[in-house]
């Protein structure tokens, strides 16, 4: 099948050059696209191509979450915790551990595809998610797995392995893990942070990930709480920690957060070519800090932390708070918000290519130049603006309506979840 854009503005997502043309989109996972002159005459198409006029409106690569939380989706409206926090570890303990201890398959499900529907109106054809569910381990990565495909959402996955639970969670996080990338499913070895986290699971988290060429997917330094827990029980930084136990030399690997290094930190991370998700807005939420990423490493990406879906707010987060931390410009802000296409080719993975595109019926009040576009993507665009989805050549999103799945079926059935979890809080 060939999908023809007719008459549409391209915009390169890398070199943000514009080109005002038809564009023929492949489907599949490895096709592309291309810029034909015309587009066939309707008794030339053939029985399943398609021509979408796309005049007056911008096409560009459609978008990617660096670090995600699906199983936070049924968390929205839920009921106050038994103990208001006061800090990081009480956020955890009665908030987000809470929860997940909660959840069985069937939430997991709902939450999976409900996020995935949210994604794909929000312009994101690729999510790199971090899950955790203590006590529903077995199977919720190919649950999370199908849901997304349905959806007709590219992933990378990982279970948030830890010892905060137990040795019986522990190792059926291991076993989850190791099967779900035996399955031939791409995914990281994912841990939660290492204040959860015992020098015993890291080295077999660190081994797993050197047997699937895959990398490490953690919590690093998001509060101080986790460098206090590392130089009490370590005589070490986190980030030193990692360094002495080999993790770092897994260049596969994604360091959410890290807002609380030191300096010889830092260059641990520069040097060793992992890469590093900014949430901004989930750091503000819980009172964490913010902190500058320029002088970390050049191989910073942006992510959600799960706070919702919509990358194109995290961007302008993002932007907003790198004014006062490190003077952010508009260029870096953008390569920030694209750094996940470069993550993802680095990785290896399947699912982000050149036919992942969204059409922005965005009707600009200046113009939209090469120069001036990452400035537009942060103060002009926004999810309103998102008309049509296509990822790996299949349109999921048209005219702002999901295609793959029953958008109304999906969320009967998270609101049903959502009762069930929140009775069992």
């Amino acid at each position: 099948m060939t999908l023809y854009l007719k008459d549409c503005t391209y915009v390169n997502w890398d070199s943000l050059e514009i080109t005002k043309s038809n564009l023929a989109v492949a489907e599949g996972p490895r096709a592309g696209i291309s810029f034909p002159a015309s587009v066939p005459r309707s008794e030339d198409l053939g029985p399943e191509d398609r021509v979408l006029n796309c005049a007056g409106k911008l096409v560009t690569r459609s978008f990617g979450c660096g670090h995600h939380h699906i199983y936070s989706t049924l968390a929205r409206g839920m009921p106050a915790p038994p103990k208001i926090p006061t800090n990081f570890p009480e956020i955890l303990q009665y908030v987000w551990w809470h929860l997940d201890k909660r959840l069985d398959l069937e939430m997991i499900e709902a939450s999976a595809l409900a996020s995935a529907i949210y994604c794909a109106k929000s312009g994101v054809t690729f999510v790199i998610d971090h899950h955790a569910s203590p006590f529903a381990i077995k199977d919720s990565l190919p649950t999370i797995a199908r849901a997304f495909d349905r959806v007709g959402i590219a992933h990378l996955l990982c279970y948030e392995i830890s010892d905060r639970d137990g040795q019986g969670p522990r190792e059926e996080g291991l076993a989850e893990t190791d099967a779900f990338l035996a399955s031939d499913r791409q995914g990281h070895i994912g841990l939660h942070a290492s204040f959860t986290v015992g020098d015993t699971l890291l080295e077999e988290a660190i081994t797993l990930a050197s047997k699937y060429n895959s990398g490490l997917h953690l919590h690093v330094a998001e509060d101080r709480t986790d460098q206090e827990d590392s130089l009490s029980k370590y005589g070490k930084r986190v980030v030193e920690r990692l360094q002495d136990s080999g993790a770092l030399e897994l260049q596969k690997s994604i360091l959410a957060h890290c807002i609380h290094l030191s300096e010889r930190e830092k260059e641990l991370v520069r040097r060793s070519g992992a890469w590093v998700v900014q949430n901004v807005e989930s750091n503000q939420n819980n009172n964490v800090g913010v902190t500058g990423y320029t002088p970390l490493t050049e191989n910073v990406m942006l992510g959600t932390d799960g706070m919702h879906c919509d990358m194109l707010r995290s961007a302008k987060a993002a932007f907003l708070a790198g004014q006062a931390t490190e003077g952010l410009d508009f260029g870096s802000a953008y390569q920030r918000f694209r750094n996940v296409h470069r993550y993802i080719q680095a990785f290896g993975a399947h699912g982000d290519t050149d036919n992942n595109l969204v059409i922005l019926d965005y009707d600009a009040p200046t113009e939209v130049t090469s120069n001036n576009f990452p400035a537009h993507l942060v103060f002009g665009l926004d999810t309103r603006h998102v008309e049509t989805v296509i990822c790996q050549g299949q349109v999921i999103v048209e005219e702002r309506r999901i295609t793959t799945v029953d958008e109304n079926e999906v969320l009967t059935f998270g609101r049903e979840m959502g009762k069930k979890l929140w009775g069992k809080m």
